[in-house]
């Protein structure tokens, strides 16, 4: 069918909408109208090469929208049915049937492979230009920068109707991954005290998490006044900006010592440092922002040797659909209020929307689609 994405012809280039010809879906595949996608850093990171994504493709792994058509084998779906597209993963390995999904022993390949992950077509892409050349789709297992988007059933997690649709796409990466860190990896004991570097999505959906939890000390670190703003009216009891005092000695004086937990949303290299130097014996830091491919830091030997833990989280571990079906309820409970981090855009203003996002004046941009 004929769709129209937003292409990304090389590394730097900018988003062009262009008519893209895709597949009808396959054995276990279903075809999705997009309604809105996120717009996430990940999506930048391919963009600019830092992630190993084949060009010219298709970006966007934070779609929701509709069934628009099932293919053989698939149950349990049916057109009109509201569902965001979670990430992709092959359920065969030895960590997906352990519930480990997000450590897919594919995952390099599911994500960025540009191509299926598995059925008779494996590794082919389902886009093609209108002249029959292919074009690099299943971006997280889904490219949905598009009217329409391929996918496989079992990354689909169905909205429940009395839920606004187009906000729920951002469920699918950037607010599950920071949500996700607290819920299955940090689980915080009575009193825990978390400091939580970079107040943007991730961050941000960390700090909401920890309201939700026994933690009695949430720290936010940014170097954006207004973001830590936010950050406190979503349950930050403290907010430390980084521009105009050391991050580290910071931390450390509001929780009295060292934090038992720091969540590290930036990517940044000299950040992670930090993240890692406020907590102490017997203290998590967990990794969660994504740097640029090849990227390398450096620990102190002694204090990390002291029972110190660094612990890297992808997608917020755990299960997709049961994580994103907890928040979607939270938020109907009005008990995680992720729609305070959104700000829509049409489909047409994609680089616009991106290019405020890097500035810091939008939390989270999200397209609806035409």
């Amino acid at each position: 069918m004929r769709i129209t994405a937003a292409l990304v012809e090389e590394v730097d280039a900018p988003f062009t909408l262009t008519e893209l010809d895709l597949d009808e879906p396959g054995p276990g595949e279903v075809l999705v109208k997009v309604v809105a996608a996120g717009i996430c850093h990940t999506d930048g990171l391919a963009r600019h090469g830092d992630l190993p994504f084949p060009l010219p493709g298709v970006l966007g792994h934070e779609g929701a929208g509709t069934v628009a058509a099932v293919g053989p084998g698939v149950t349990g779906y049916a057109e009109g049915d509201p569902v965001v597209i979670g990430w992709p993963s092959c359920g065969a390995c030895r960590n997906c049937r352990a519930g480990e999904p997000r450590y897919c022993e594919r995952l390099a390949t599911a994500l960025v492979g540009g191509g299926r992950l598995g059925g008779p077509r494996a590794g082919e892409t389902a886009l093609r230009r209108p002249d029959g050349r292919p074009v690099a789709g299943h971006f997280f297992g889904q490219s949905s920068f598009a009217t329409h988007a391929l996918t496989t059933a079992a990354a689909l997690v169905r909205v429940p109707p009395d839920l606004p649709l187009a906000l729920m796409g951002p469920l699918a990466c950037g607010v599950s991954t920071g949500a996700g860190a607290i819920f299955n990896t940090v689980r915080p004991h009575a009193g825990a005290r978390i400091a939580v570097f970079g107040a943007g999505t991730v961050g941000l959906a960390a700090i909401m998490a920890a309201r939700n939890s026994p933690a009695t000390r949430i720290i936010a670190v940014d170097r954006h006044a207004s973001r830590l703003e936010l950050a406190r009216e979503l349950g930050a009891t403290d907010a430390v900006d980084a521009s105009e005092h050391d991050p580290v000695d910071a931390v450390r004086d509001l929780c009295g010592g060292a934090a038992d937990y720091a969540l590290e949303c930036t990517g940044v290299i000299d950040v992670v440092r930090q993240a890692a130097d406020v907590v102490g014996m017997l203290g998590t830091c967990v990794l969660i922002g994504g740097a640029p491919a090849a990227a390398e830091f450096t620990l102190d030997h002694v204090s990390t040797l002291w029972g110190k833990r660094i612990v890297g989280v992808l997608g917020g571990g755990g299960r997709g659909d049961e994580l994103i079906t907890a928040i979607m309820r939270l938020y109907a409970q009005g008990r995680f209020p992720f729609d305070r981090l959104v700000e829509y855009f049409d489909f047409a203003d994609v680089q616009t929307a991106l290019d405020r996002s890097y500035a810091g004046e939008v939390v989270k941009p999200v397209l609806r689609m035409p």
